[in-house]
């Protein structure tokens, strides 16, 4: 894959450890030695396998060779720069999309485990696809991998969501990768998922913007994009109602029932459902189904903080932190207001009150305070020891911090989540893997939940670049049909 060089060469230096795991890996795939012969290295050999490997990177970066390049040292952690920490979190979280996609499709897989890699090997998540597309795009515009190689992928992935089952437009939560078959998600839930496809769709306009001036290969790709997200037929999902409706299934129906209303983190169904040219909804759908004719709106203060809407089941210090993440990764919230809230000031406040609890730390966990901070949906730890999962939020807080909480609110809260960054990595040996930041952990103790989730990667990526440059909000913000749907929805927005 291609890095930046000078991303790789810092890797080389501080980062032996990482560069072992990381050499075993790239040989495994690449079946130059055999199991056992890896068993048997010894010192000497990993030694100069690590040179080979770095001259094999350096060879593989795109762009001009460098000449005589300096003799950079061992640099101390502390000395790392802000920007060096921020392009190594991207760029090994990037590999999540990139080197351990569903072999099939080039999807993103529901969730990776590194010491089991078969492990649902072939489960594609509609939702964590479209936030792969994102990162995809960042990696291309960092150089990660090259436009070329890039927008290959995304064509691979967008003709494996052409050719999947779709019902009434919508993809399912899960998807075989080798089929396109819908794998039911859960009881009745074997149909269209729609928050899911928001999520996929959020994505595909991103590819699409990224891509219509590009060569005809690349407007093939952005049209084809285009195509995907607009067969969505979102007015299916109102049931005739002024609402959407999350399920439907072929066999079911809509006997889930779920109601989209907020506040969750489903604010971008509606917004894509606006915005779709020939399946759109009324505003009348989004005032009564999401905004609940006002009643979204909250006068609770918590640590000084007003959250200013009422999260769902968790009205007195917010929901997990996704829910400022997920719907916000190409839909801007900086200046989006509606008739009822301002959008920025929402997530800023529950990700402030996210991280005073974790400083005001009620319950007395070990480690948690201005450095250790973030509880979301994550893997978590079960009372047994083993590895389960968990909507972490200040009422449900267990003592598991999933990185992906911090990381992702760094537009929200910049200086704590930097605190938060250099904490995990000053702890890097045991919470770095080879996909980034192992998705949860629970502070003062050895337990890690060494594995990865697409949608806790995907935000780490994408709203991490969001803070440094606005890509993904400048394309999906400077899409036509979104800003039309955003006007139909009476939204101010920043284009």
């Amino acid at each position: 894959m291609n890095v930046r060089k000078k991303g790789i060469i810092i890797e080389i230096l501080i980062y032996k450890k990482i560069i072992l795991r990381f050499l075993d890996c790239y040989i495994l795939h690449s079946n130059l030695i055999s199991r056992e012969t890896k068993m048997k290295s010894n010192r000497s050999s990993k030694i100069l396998l690590i040179g080979i490997f770095a001259l094999w990177t350096v060879m593989s970066c795109g762009g001009d060779e460098p000449k005589d390049p300096p003799d950079i040292p061992d640099i101390p952690d502390e000395e790392i720069i802000d920007e060096e920490l921020l392009d190594l979190t991207q760029r090994e979280t990037f590999r999540y999309f990139w080197d351990y996609a569903e072999s099939n499709s080039g999807a993103a897989r529901e969730r990776f485990h590194p010491d089991n890699p078969s492990f649902d090997a072939n489960i594609v998540t509609s939702g964590g696809t479209g936030f792969g597309l994102m990162s995809i795009l960042v990696g291309i515009d960092r150089n990660f991998v090259s436009r070329a190689e890039g927008a290959q992928r995304l064509d691979k992935i967008l003709t494996f969501l052409a050719s999947a089952d779709r019902f009434h437009g919508a993809w399912s939560h899960w998807i075989d990768g080798n089929t396109g078959k819908v794998i039911p998600f859960g009881n009745k839930d074997d149909g269209g998922d729609l928050v899911e496809t928001a999520f996929l769709c959020q994505g595909l306009i991103c590819v699409k913007e990224y891509f219509k001036d590009g060569t005809d290969l690349e407007k093939q790709l952005a049209q084809k994009a285009d195509q995907l997200w607009k067969g969505v037929e979102w007015d299916w999902y109102t049931q005739g109602e002024d609402a959407l409706y999350w399920h439907w299934s072929p066999n079911y129906d809509f006997s889930i029932n779920f109601k989209l209303s907020g506040y969750n983190e489903v604010l971008i169904t509606y917004i894509m459902a606006a915005a779709s040219v020939d399946h759109s909804i009324s505003k009348e759908a989004y005032s009564s189904g999401w905004a609940n004719d006002g009643s979204i709106k909250s006068d609770q203060i918590t640590y000084g903080i007003p959250l200013l809407v009422k999260h769902n089941g968790a009205r007195t210090y917010g929901g997990p932190l996704f829910w400022a993440h997920y719907s916000y990764l190409g839909l801007n919230p900086n200046g989006l207001q509606d008739e009822f809230v301002n959008y920025w000031d929402v997530n800023k406040n529950h990700s402030k009150v996210n991280y005073q609890y974790c400083v005001d730390n009620p319950k007395n966990f070990p480690e948690y305070g201005e450095s250790c901070w973030g509880l979301t949906a994550s893997y978590s730890r079960n009372a047994d020891g083993s590895m389960g999962y968990s909507a972490h939020a200040p009422g449900n807080d267990l003592g598991i911090v999933s990185p992906t909480a911090a990381l992702s609110s760094m537009p929200y809260t910049p200086e704590e989540s930097l605190k938060a960054l250099r904490y995990f990595y000053d702890n890097k040996n045991k919470l770095l893997g080879p996909a980034g930041f192992y998705d949860a952990f629970k502070p003062g103790s050895t337990w890690v939940a060494k594995g990865y989730l697409a949608i806790d990667q995907g935000p780490t990526v994408v709203m991490i670049e969001n803070h440094r440059t606005g890509l993904l909000w400048n394309l999906f913000m400077q899409n036509e049909d979104v800003q039309k749907g955003l006007d139909k929805l009476e939204f101010s927005y920043l284009k």
